[in-house]
């Protein structure tokens, strides 16, 4: 996979779009009948307002799942960077640019929020490798979950949280499931994408929400939602439990 700025070195340029860089899905054709999208937390954008001051904002950048391409995410961290010295009177005029911007790399429409605040984690049963079925319509969590970057080899850690409505889960096959991909190298949303159809077929979860809290790298944190239906059962929210 070649990609402009991950692994090398890179200053902070002005202000353009030619900053962006895009990494295939590799998207699961099986996946297409679900729904989902990704959260991307920045944490670190800064622009300065009308009187020259410069503030500091949490954006929440939604991106559908079913776009061919995702941003790389180094490439998004320059170039959110690069507005630093831009003014704007208004942060809803610098948002409409980075949808833009980002819409047009990604093929799909794409949303962007300031965050005042991110809430608490939700309340959630902890799965542990003693745990046995966990009964429907309860909130479960796996924490510690690690995979590995398919680029840099690094590892990813993540707080994974399972909500089904109307069947059981069973705890102990899900924790085998996730404690197998702590040497693999997947992308967070593809880790997400597989694990959500091999519980849908193997445990016949036919109401199912996945969503993956994985720690920030450089100031941004993706965190991937797999579902059977649409609604938004997961705000976002800090994750106190990483």
């Amino acid at each position: 996979m070649k990609v402009k700025f991950l692994g090398k070195n890179q200053g902070i340029s002005s202000y353009s779009p030619e900053l962006l860089d895009s990494v295939d899905r590799n998207n699961i054709p099986s996946m297409l009948s679900y729904f989902g999208y990704d959260l991307w937390t920045a944490y670190e954008f800064s622009y300065l307002n009308s009187s020259n001051h410069p503030v500091l904002a949490i954006l929440e950048i939604k991106i559908p799942m079913t776009t061919n391409q995702t941003v790389e995410s180094k490439s998004l961290k320059l170039y959110l960077a690069s507005f630093y010295k831009r003014k704007f009177t208004n942060i809803q005029d610098a948002l409409k640019i980075i949808e833009r911007d980002l819409s047009n790399l990604l093929g799909g429409t794409v949303k962007v929020k300031t965050v005042q605040k991110l809430l608490h984690p939700p309340k959630s049963q902890l799965i542990t490798s003693h745990s046995r079925t966990i009964a429907r319509n309860k909130i479960i969590r796996f924490e510690g979950f690690r995979s590995v970057c398919p680029v840099t080899s690094q590892p990813d850690w993540a707080t994974i949280y399972f909500h089904s409505v109307s069947d059981s889960i069973n705890a102990q096959e899900l924790s085998k499931l996730l404690k197998s991909y702590r040497e693999q190298g997947d992308f967070h949303e593809t880790c997400i994408e597989n694990i959500f159809l091999k519980l849908y077929k193997d445990q016949n979860l036919l109401n199912l929400t996945i969503f993956g809290r994985f720690l920030r790298r450089g100031g941004i944190d993706i965190n991937p939602m797999r579902s059977t239906h649409k609604k938004r059962f997961f705000n976002h929210f800090t994750d106190a439990h990483q």
